[in-house]
């Protein structure tokens, strides 16, 4: 009979009851247990299971290329950003919210650990998340275009609680890649979140986008409903480098030396 039941289950994908059935029966048989008691110990062994496969899934969709986290993040080396500030966000009322948060900074100030730290955070709370490389996001929407897939891609990408683009900069952009971006935007405008880092000053993105008028509308959007975060503080890269560099000096001394 239990066997029968566990194939039963298999068959029916329930795999947290049936990884638990056999020890949860004789556990039941040892101590007199209730049916009703069995039952509330294979389904909780049965959400568990799926709860962590669950977020599983929306860790690996999400395409985090680094697994840093918000409390990992070195605020006492980086004294241009407001840890207080920060934590605040960390609570995710932004998504719930729908607003946008864009880090402004220098290369190696921690936009991009803070970003993919709240979006870790984020999909441990079961908000479903992307991350992307700017470039790399545009080049995928530009090659949407030759196969017809583009209003499929645009809606998938509208759909995620939270999207990281990361590293908006100097890009080299089409004009098909500067308006599918635009209609992602627009999407997503006061629907769902989106983090964006980048080391350009708003000015600096006519230079990148071209189209004035696209541009001030893009803009709009994002400044509506959203948390501007300026980094104007060291970069966390240099002092590992400076410590490298001291290693290897000290290195060669020593085999001078010798």
């Amino acid at each position: 009979m239990t066997e029968n039941i566990k194939q039963l289950l298999d068959s029916l994908r329930l795999r947290g009851m049936s990884a638990c059935l056999e020890s949860t029966l004789t556990l039941a048989q040892q101590q007199g247990m209730a049916i009703e008691d069995v039952l509330i110990e294979l389904l909780q062994a049965e959400h568990r299971d799926q709860q962590e496969r669950n977020l599983a899934n929306r860790l690996k969709r999400a395409k985090l290329p680094w697994n840093w986290t918000i409390d990992t993040f070195p605020f006492t080396r980086q004294p241009g950003v407001n840890k207080t500030q920060i934590m605040g966000l960390a609570k995710l009322a932004f998504i719930e919210r729908s607003e946008n948060l864009i880090f402004i900074g220098k290369p190696g100030t921690g936009k991009s650990g803070i970003a993919m730290g709240l979006l870790r955070l984020a999909l441990l709370n079961g908000y479903r998340g992307k991350f992307y490389n700017a470039q790399d996001m545009l080049n995928e929407l530009y090659a949407s275009l030759a196969d017809r897939t583009t209003s499929r891609l645009l809606k998938t990408l509208a759909s995620y609680d939270c999207v990281v683009i990361d590293e908006l900069g100097y890009l080299t952009l089409t004009t098909e890649q500067i308006n599918i971006f635009f209609k992602f935007i627009d999407m997503r405008y006061r629907k769902k979140s989106t983090i964006i880092t980048t080391n350009l000053d708003f000015e600096a993105w006519y230079d990148v986008f071209k189209q004035k008028e696209l541009v001030d509308a893009m803009l709009d959007r994002f400044k509506h409903y959203c948390t501007i975060i300026p980094i104007q503080g060291p970069s966390l890269r240099a002092p590992i480098e400076e410590k490298t560099k001291t290693t290897k000096k000290t290195k060669t001394l020593e085999v001078s030396n010798e």
